[in-house]
């Protein structure tokens, strides 16, 4: 089976069967989803999804968040990981946004990564998501569930993921593919035991090929 032909099995599959994914955090204008992304970063969403509310009802708006004490957001926070920083990114990012951008979150990844606590990974989600535009967010989920499959090849960092992935999916089904691949991964093709039982993609999975008994 060449790569062409995997990817195009394992799109259609998706196509078919999942025709809605989108992200499971909660949010309502792109400052919402901005703020849960950068609370996403190794913690749950459901946890982000607890967190969100309070901290969102307190401070609604890039304005208030700026104005905001790092301690006073991290008393909002403080049961997901890594409060301390996280909390200073939010304080920075929300000035960031007040100061350079109007209080508007940028449509593009080079702005979005001027803000504290935005990388790339958090920059493409938001530009996909709130803009859907070309792009594509990797993390751990898509970074293991692309190599499992066989959608990459020896990608030795997320940077190297993401480029095999958006040169081989086509650009207007990158914004869809990336919730795709992070679902299959967070409820089929878990990190410490995948349940291949359950997998329907199997047939095409490099992974299972190589493991099947």
């Amino acid at each position: 089976m060449t790569k062409k032909e995997r990817y195009k099995y394992i799109i259609e599959y998706f196509k078919k069967n999942k025709p809605i994914a989108e992200t499971e955090l909660n949010y309502t204008n792109p400052f919402n989803l901005l703020v849960a992304v950068i609370l996403s970063a190794q913690c749950t969403d459901k946890r982000v999804n607890v967190i969100t509310p309070e901290l969102l009802k307190a401070y609604p708006t890039a304005e208030k968040m700026a104005k905001a004490e790092v301690f006073e957001i991290f008393e909002y926070i403080k049961t997901c990981s890594y409060p301390n920083n996280k909390a200073k990114h939010l304080v920075g990012m929300a000035k960031g946004l007040v100061e350079n951008f109007n209080s508007e979150v940028p449509n593009n990844i080079k702005d979005l990564q001027t803000l504290p606590g935005v990388g790339r990974k958090t920059a493409n989600v938001i530009v996909s998501v709130v803009f859907n535009k070309p792009a594509m967010a990797v993390d751990t989920h898509v970074f293991r569930v692309s190599e499992r499959l066989g959608l990459t090849t020896n990608a030795k960092n997320v940077l190297e993921t993401e480029k095999q992935l958006v040169n081989n999916i086509s650009p207007d089904l990158l914004p869809i593919a990336h919730h795709w691949l992070i679902l299959h991964g967070r409820y089929v093709c878990l990190a410490r035991k995948p349940k291949c039982n359950e997998c329907e993609l199997t047939e095409w999975c490099k992974y299972f090929s190589k493991n099947k008994k």
